[in-house]
């Protein structure tokens, strides 16, 4: 017997997931990932979808998957400014209302309990506080099969963290009404990424978030990946070029000047913010370490963090 659905803070009413799929050309996987909707061990879910001008045979798929759902479809056309901002203008809209909301990728497969289990913790949590699900995920080639798995993380979800890494990929991220405001309020703003926006903005304003070490979708690796897995040697030296030509020197210039014009920043973590971008301006090194330091930032793994304080070092950060 299919446990029930968990109650959306209204008693005993279940909770409705709105997902937000954003799509451009993605007809060559779309159709095993609307699949996955409809096979949701938590059926009470509807779609929305911003298309960024495909040219293929994206928006003849959903106008199928549409025609034989019960679920409601909604399609709009996207402000093709890029992913971030498609992703950012579906979380921002205030006419998208649900009791849960869920990002989605065009090319993933969701396991059918993906949003019961997400639901099932977000339930926990008082309504009036930011929320938000993330998980490991299983790797699959582009014909669906297997190849392992991401990073499993160990060190618990905060600011500090957020800060200086995203450890959940977006599209895993189930997030709450409350978390949802916080989206809205700062839409508008240039951030790095929705996925990344989303973990530091719910933690700074002192939201929680609860990392899954289960995973809870197959995430296709394939030659269009925009962002794909950063597992193994060759992504991790990805990231340290990355460093040493000054990419995370605008990563961090922008998420810190949205995170300082947000105005939704709780004490401790306009603290943290405050010694970390001390570290990055500070001339002289001991002091770079020292307000690294007194910044309390952490990456999730040693050789991320190594990584961090010798990106400090040559201030690269």
């Amino acid at each position: 017997m299919r446990a029930p659905s968990p109650s959306s803070p209204v008693a005993g009413k279940p909770w409705r997931v709105a997902i937000l799929l954003c799509t451009k050309d993605g007809a060559a996987h779309l159709e095993a990932q609307l699949a996955s909707y409809a096979g949701q061990t938590h059926p009470d879910w509807e779609l929305h979808v911003s298309d960024d001008g495909s040219n293929d045979a994206t928006r003849v798929l959903i106008a199928r998957f549409a025609a034989g759902q019960p679920q409601p479809v909604q399609l709009r056309d996207g402000p093709r400014q890029g992913f971030c901002r498609n992703f950012m203008a579906l979380a921002a809209d205030p006419a998208v209302r649900a009791d849960g909301y869920a990002f989605s990728d065009q090319d993933d497969i969701w396991y059918p309990d993906k949003l019961e289990r997400a639901l099932r913790w977000l339930a926990g949590v008082p309504p009036h506080m930011p929320a938000m699900y993330c998980s490991r995920t299983e790797l699959v080639d582009a014909k669906g099969r297997h190849l392992g798995h991401s990073l499993l993380f160990s060190r618990p979800p905060a600011f500090a963290n957020a800060l200086v890494q995203n450890i959940g990929g977006g599209n895993t991220m189930v997030f709450n009404q409350a978390a949802k405001r916080l989206l809205e309020a700062s839409g508008a703003l240039d951030v790095v990424s929705h996925d990344w926006w989303t973990y530091q903005i719910v933690t700074a304003a002192g939201g929680r978030v609860h990392y899954d070490p289960l995973p809870s979708l197959k995430y296709r690796q394939h030659g269009d990946n925009i962002l794909g897995s950063n597992m193994g040697t060759r992504a991790r030296l990805a990231r340290l070029r990355m460093v040493f030509a000054g990419r995370l020197i605008d990563w961090n210039d922008r998420n810190i000047a949205a995170l300082q014009a947000s105005g939704l920043l709780a004490a401790g973590s306009l603290t943290t913010l405050e010694f970390f971008a001390r570290a990055r301006a500070a001339r002289w090194l001991g002091m770079r370490l020292v307000h690294l330091w007194r910044s309390g930032v952490y990456r999730q793994t040693v050789f991320g963090s190594l990584g961090l304080i010798a990106a400090a070092c040559l201030r690269r950060i």
